[in-house]
């Protein structure tokens, strides 16, 4: 088979399949209830006792408070990605906050929080 061809039929599967994702609604982000945070924070660490979950106005992050201290829960598409708050750098951002991991796995996320919002979590996360 031609090279022209097998390239045309590899960049038409793979836009194929993203449209078939994005029209079944799979791409869109997870959205989380405090359950549903408590479910995936334990997904991520089984292990963790949780003392108590804040999600974000917008449903698409959470505050985890846990026996070995705060922990960020956000949405990734239609994961979720969840961090201990122990190595990191916070920032204001328009929007909200922006973490600063130092962990190459996770580098940053961006937290879309109110005003109320951000002043809660920012004093919540800043290590005592």
């Amino acid at each position: 088979m031609p090279l022209e061809i097998l390239l045309i039929l590899v960049i038409g599967g793979i836009s194929a399949i993203a449209v078939i994702l994005h029209l079944t609604g799979r791409s869109d982000r997870a959205v989380l209830l405090p359950e549903d945070a408590r479910a995936a924070w334990h997904r991520h660490f089984p292990d963790d006792m949780i003392l108590g979950v804040t999600v974000a106005h917008d449903g698409h992050a959470a505050l985890v408070e846990t026996e070995q201290g705060p922990g960020l829960l956000w949405s990734f598409g239609a994961d979720t990605v969840g961090r201990h708050l122990r190595d990191f750098d916070l920032f204001d951002h328009p929007q909200g906050l922006r973490v600063l991991f130092h962990d190459f796995t996770a580098p940053q996320v961006t937290l879309h929080l109110s005003p109320d919002e951000r002043r809660d979590w920012q004093a919540r996360m800043t290590p005592r």
